[in-house]
């Protein structure tokens, strides 16, 4: 045993001395006797390090100097071959028997690639003396360091990230700037070096941003170095120099106060992370202390240093701290233009799609307390419908009212439940954060907003107060299903509660039913009482009508009718009111019902949705008044042609079967008319409505849709707001309901001329009479029924009749009756054949609806073929006779007659039979 320790000693010097002699530089003209004084000098140096390294019983850590060593490949190669090679070598070091300082000699590696390589000495040496002792130093600093479990980074190289780091370039421009402005750099560099335990004294307060004596902070943010240091130590500075330069940055934002309630919670997130650093430093420097401490002061004269505690110690300790800091400074620097859900959104990026788990980690921590305010937004407003944001920093912004033009450049402000529930609360989809979905934020926003016209709305604020203490939870980040559940819930519960109040509460079934009874005049009863009540009425002009009378016959055709068991509640928002009045305007055009609609039953039924149903019903009201006044022509020939038409029927007889023709073709139109709105379209648009208002997780907005959904099909199918050329752009008058308006203008026109044949009718059999009874007073008196000087008095047989001679100016009266029969056949001719060929035209526009319904209405009016629809070029024009050209350019067959409707006759016009 003492044999193989001799050797062991051996081996050892002539290591050691073969190592001096490669360290030490030559000197020119240096005698043999001096180099081998200075090479025994060296030798005993190195041997004394060496034997008080083994004799303060410090052991070396294999495995702590291997993952370094690994650590150091991966980060200084991008390529993973390197620490896979190290890693076999690694392994086959450890199976080694031989080799009982394995960690010493990894060690001793990984001090050797980390120094700097040396290059050829210099022509003109320093003095021997000093150079000697420099060597000695540099030496025993080298071998000393190779203790600790952590085999630390030799530092006398500095590191190429820390270099360019914008931190550590700030650092050396401001020590170039000094040097440069400095003209005795040389005496500088030729001062005492400061010793590395002053500068540990100052480190402490270097980290925490605090001006110490060798290093010194400037007014404009940068540390000031001193000039007189060695290149190793000012790369080591330079890299704690960051945490210091960032650590001062991040005070100074979190004590400022800027930004909303999430920028607080953040600064006070990064607030918690400086006091973690600061823990780091405080332990930092404790063990600072209490290595120089133990020193002596001639070992801090010689440039000693404490085993445990270094520069370069102190740099790998704060690794950890320095990217936490640099990492923190990267958020603050990009939340500066965020707020709020965006904040949120840009921290979560960091977690999400970043490859670091480092970076992941630290986001995902500091997530969980800038996220505080958020939920505790959000869980206000899916529990209780409240929006508390006072910076608006939550995806659900608030509205202020502001008035809105109409179509006619009038000034509206949107009033009501409409407005609370449409235009209070908006979502802001920039605002929304990446930790919910987009359908997670609708669902959300569509709770509160619920909730909030559940309180407000529907006044229902005790059942919201009442659900807000039963089913309000605590909602933090990282407890995804916890959050799932409770929107789930508070979802089902909220859109159940506002349904259940619009249907029991509000009735929103009943009003919708009342409007199509009343304003769809789907109540046949009370519509037909009413017609018929309001006929005599409506006949004067409209400067002549009162709202009272007109409330009064609608009161009586409600008692006169099933109305009447109606809910009074119903009832009483049904009133009879006038439109605006216009110059000539008889009762007929400005008449209209009226359903009053308050909140909340109005964010269904909207304004809009309101003027849609009054435009529906001020048209089937045409229709209606067209089909009372063609039945009561109907009825009143059916009846006079069993009397006073029977017994003029050899002058009229031919001129009756035409018009009797021809108003059985128009109310053959109204009724097919009638029954496609009424039945086709508004019944089958009912039982959709029905459908949708019917299921059971239906919500408000589906409600408003489907009633939209069904206002746009009656107005739509019932030709009413669509275009007769498949819905493109064209001119106001191609549309059907123009259509339909010229079509009833002419129906009315010829009830017009057939009241005026009644008339003439009438006259003539009136006259029959006379002149009968005067040839039997004449006969019973015994005279002759007609004498010669009747005979001449009397003017020619006429297809109609004689002249009375009685009368004093018989013979204008003759002239005059002569031109009446002709006129008015001639205008129920010309106002049939313009009722036949403006049919015509619509038929043929609805052969080519997309709609199948609409194009079946075509079908029902012309299921017999006994009409000939036209398709109208894309350029339609009318020709001479009033007729539409066709597509071919031939006129219709039946495009006689000459001027359509008369001057001065519209659709509402007077119905009482004068011309």
């Amino acid at each position: 045993m003492a044999h193989d320790a001799e050797v062991s000693t051996r081996r050892i010097d002539d290591a050691l001395s073969h190592l001096v002699e490669a360290l030490l530089p030559a000197i020119p003209d240096e005698d043999e006797v001096e180099a081998d004084e200075r090479h025994d000098h060296a030798f005993f140096r190195a041997k004394e390090s060496l034997t008080a390294l083994q004799t303060s019983g410090t052991v070396l850590d294999l495995r702590g100097t291997g993952d370094l060593v690994k650590k150091k490949l991966l980060r200084e190669y991008s390529s993973p071959d390197k620490a896979v090679r190290f890693t076999k070598l690694y392994s086959r070091l450890l199976t080694l028997p031989v080799l009982s300082q394995r960690g010493a000699i990894l060690s001793l590696l990984l001090q050797l690639s980390q120094s700097p390589h040396t290059t050829s000495p210099s022509p003109e040496p320093p003095s021997r003396l000093a150079q000697t002792g420099e060597i000695y130093e540099g030496m025993s600093s080298s071998i000393g360091s190779t203790n600790g479990p952590g085999a630390r980074r030799d530092a006398l190289r500095p590191s190429d990230d820390r270099r360019h780091s914008p931190v550590a370039s700030s650092v050396v421009s401001r020590e170039k700037h000094e040097s440069e402005k400095s003209p005795q750099v040389d005496a500088k560099q030729n001062a005492p070096a400061i010793s590395e335990a002053a500068l540990l004294r100052d480190v402490p307060f270097t980290l925490q941003g605090v001006s110490s004596t060798n290093l010194v902070f400037t007014s404009d943010g940068c540390l000031k170095l001193p000039s007189n240091l060695l290149p190793p130590v000012i790369s080591l500075l330079h890299t704690l120099a960051e945490p210091s330069l960032l650590f001062r940055g991040l005070s100074a934002f979190v004590q400022s106060s800027d930004g909303g309630l999430v920028a607080q919670s953040m600064r006070s997130a990064i607030g918690a992370e400086l006091r973690t650093y600061l823990g780091l430093v405080a332990t930092l420097e404790g063990r600072i202390r209490g290595a120089l401490a133990s020193m002596t002061e001639a070992d801090g004269q010689k440039g000693g240093r404490s085993a445990a505690v270094t520069l370069k110690r102190c740099v790998v300790w704060t690794t950890e701290g320095t990217m936490t800091l640099r990492l923190m400074s990267l958020i603050v620097e990009e939340s500066k233009s965020k707020r709020g859900g965006q904040l949120i959104s840009m921290i979560h990026s960091f977690s999400a799609s970043h490859g670091d788990p480092f970076v992941g980690a630290f986001a995902e921590r500091l997530l969980a307390p800038v996220t505080r305010p958020f939920y505790d937004m959000l869980r206000q407003w899916i529990y209780d419908g409240e929006l508390s944001d006072p910076h608006l920093e939550f995806f659900v912004s608030e509205q202020h009212s502001a008035p809105t033009v109409d179509r006619n450049g009038e000034v509206r402000s949107r009033g009501g439940a409409t407005s609370v529930w449409e235009d209070k609360y908006k979502l802001d989809n920039d605002m929304i954060p990446s930790i919910i979905t987009q359908d997670f934020a609708k669902k959300i926003f569509l709770i509160g907003k619920s909730l909030n016209f559940i309180r407000y709305g529907c006044g229902d604020s005790a059942w919201v107060e009442a659900y807000s203490k039963e089913a309000s939870k605590e909602l933090r980040y990282g407890d995804t299903a916890t959050l799932e559940a409770s929107i789930d819930e508070a979802y089902k519960t909220t859109m159940a509660r506002l349904t259940h109040l619009m249907s029991t509460k509000f009735m929103l079934l009943d009003h919708l039913r009342a409007l199509k009874k009343y304003l769809l005049l789907g109540q046949g009863d009370f519509v037909a009482l009413l017609m018929e009540s309001l006929s005599s009425s409506l006949d004067r002009p409209a400067n002549t009508l009162f709202r009272h009378s007109l409330t009064a016959q609608l009161e009586h055709a409600i008692r006169g009718s099933n109305a009447q068991y109606d809910s009074p509640d119903v009832l009483r928002r049904l009133d009879a009111r006038m439109l605006m009045q216009g110059h000539g305007d008889i009762g007929w055009d400005c008449f209209t019902l009226e359903y009053k609609i308050d909140a909340p039953i109005d964010v269904i039924v909207t304004p809009d949705g309101s003027r849609s149903y009054l435009k529906v019903f001020n048209f089937l009201w045409r229709v209606k008044r067209v089909e009372f006044a063609l039945g009561s022509t109907w009825r009143r020939c059916m009846t006079g042609a069993r009397g006073v038409l029977g017994a003029v029927d050899d002058v009229v007889g031919t001129h009756w079967k035409k018009a009797r023709c021809a108003i059985a073709e128009m109310i053959h139109f109204v009724d097919q008319l009638q029954y496609y709105i009424l039945f086709e379209v508004i019944e089958s648009s009912w039982d959709q409505l029905q459908l949708a208002l019917g299921k059971p997780d239906a919500t408000l907005d589906d409600l408003i849709d489907a009633h939209a959904v069904y206002l746009r099909a009656i107005t739509h199918k019932g030709l009413l707001g669509s275009s007769s050329r498949g819905g493109s752009v064209l001119p106001k008058e191609d549309s059907y309901l123009n259509q339909l308006h010229a079509i009833l203008k002419t129906m009315l026109a010829y009830k017009d001329a057939v009241d005026g044949l009644y008339s003439f009718s009438v006259a003539e059999f009136t006259r029959r009479q006379d002149v009968a009874a005067r040839f039997e007073s004449r006969t019973a008196a015994g005279r002759w029924g007609i004498s010669d000087a009747d005979e001449l008095d009397t003017p020619p047989t006429t297809s109609y009749g004689r002249g009375s001679p009685d009368d004093d100016d018989g013979g204008d009266n003759s002239n005059s009756e002569d031109h009446m029969l002709p006129a008015l056949a001639t205008r129920l001719a010309t106002l049939s054949a313009d009722f036949r060929v403006k049919l015509n035209v619509l038929l043929g526009d609805l052969a080519y609806q997309p709609d199948v319904d609409m194009r079946f209405l075509g079908v029902v009016m012309n299921f017999n073929d006994v009409y000939e629809p036209v398709r109208r070029s894309r350029r339609g024009r009318v020709d001479a006779a009033g007729g539409v050209v066709a597509k071919t350019g031939k006129p219709p067959r039946l495009g006689g007659g000459g001027g359509g409707v008369a001057a001065g006759t519209s659709l509402a016009g007077n119905s009482s039979g004068q011309h």
